[in-house]
């Protein structure tokens, strides 16, 4: 019965919060939440049900098997970023993730059974602020994957197209997919009988020749996009600029209906969340990523979420601590 209300209460949360705004941090959590009490339903159905405890106990087991084999993924992921991209920090980032997992199982398991308590009592805790983490970092994952499925696909007004960096005055791969998924949405827009406009959004980094939107309507018109559907934003730094710049020209030209945002998949749920915290009525698709790029950038993505929103780290404590209420009620 408690385990029932647990899992209808968040999971209430979560369906009210995806319909009044998408973008809402909390709905991570709130799905985060209705997950693990539905585990927690599960196991207390499948006391006396082998049909449900022998398929959960072997999700079980794979979920353990994929814990421990994920410090080797992050570290083989971490190579190949920095032989391909290059050793700059945010490019480490898996393979100082894969380091740290590895390091606290060594320490988990060791300090476990060792006699003096304070050794053993900062395993156990140690353990309990890895669980904190990786509780938040799957709810955020899993949300931007329902966030960058959902929501319109066309019917657009504006488009606005993130810049990235440049290769001198050349536009790289990341910055291409963009480009290309936005094309694809202006093309579709323009069969319906709309006529959307384009705003390339970027200013010129130290190490660029041209600024990134100077580079990004160049490959859009080499793609026969007229010039007049264009929009070029050449300031922004940041992508609170881009989304703030961008607006302010779409609403110059009286454009103030509906208006997309495209960037990479691993960022597209960071970017609807500062769009709503600037008040901003936009929705933010996801352009694909090169596979190897991404657990590095969605761990980037993910400091930079919980960094700038410390109110979700008491909303998960206070999730956490209803989830061990609610194992002690079971058991």
């Amino acid at each position: 019965m408690l385990a029932g209300l647990l899992f209808i209460i968040p999971a209430a949360f979560f369906l009210y919060g995806m319909v009044r705004d998408r973008r809402r941090l909390s709905n991570a959590i709130w799905l985060g939440i209705t997950l693990l009490m539905l585990l927690l339903l599960l196991a207390e159905a499948g006391r006396d049900n082998p049909v449900v405890s022998l398929p959960l106990l072997l999700a079980f087991m794979l979920a353990v098997l994929g814990l421990l084999l994920l410090p080797l993924a992050l570290l083989a992921n971490g190579m190949v970023m920095v032989r391909r991209e290059g050793r700059s920090l945010g490019n480490l980032l898996s393979l100082l993730a894969g380091l740290a997992l590895l390091g606290e199982m060594v320490y988990f398991f060791w300090g476990i059974g060792q006699p003096n308590d304070w050794i053993r009592g900062s395993a156990i805790g140690l353990f309990l602020v890895s669980a904190y983490i990786a509780f938040l970092f799957v709810s955020l994952l899993l949300y931007s994957v329902i966030y960058g499925r959902t929501g319109r696909r066309s019917g657009f007004d504006g488009i606005v197209v993130l810049g990235a960096g440049l290769n001198g005055s050349r536009v790289p791969p990341l910055l291409a997919s963009r480009l290309d998924r936005a094309l694809r949405l202006y093309r579709r827009d323009q069969e319906a009988g709309r006529s959307p406009v384009i705003v390339v959004s970027g200013g010129q980094g130290a190490d660029e020749e041209v600024s990134e939107a100077f580079a990004m309507r160049q490959y859009l018109m080499d793609r026969e996009v007229p010039e007049d559907d264009i929009v070029l934003e050449d300031q922004a730094t940041t992508t609170d600029e881009n989304l703030r710049y961008s607006k302010e020209l779409l609403a110059e030209r009286g454009l103030n209906g509906r208006v997309v945002a495209v960037t990479n998949n691993y960022h597209v749920f960071r970017t609807a969340v500062l769009s709503r915290k600037q008040g901003l009525r936009l929705q933010v698709i996801g352009a694909p990523t090169a596979w190897y790029f991404v657990p590095s950038a969605f761990l980037r993505e993910f400091v930079a979420l919980l960094v700038r929103n410390p109110v979700v780290h008491g909303l998960a404590c206070a999730v956490l601590m209803a989830g061990g209420l609610a194992l002690t009620q079971l058991s």
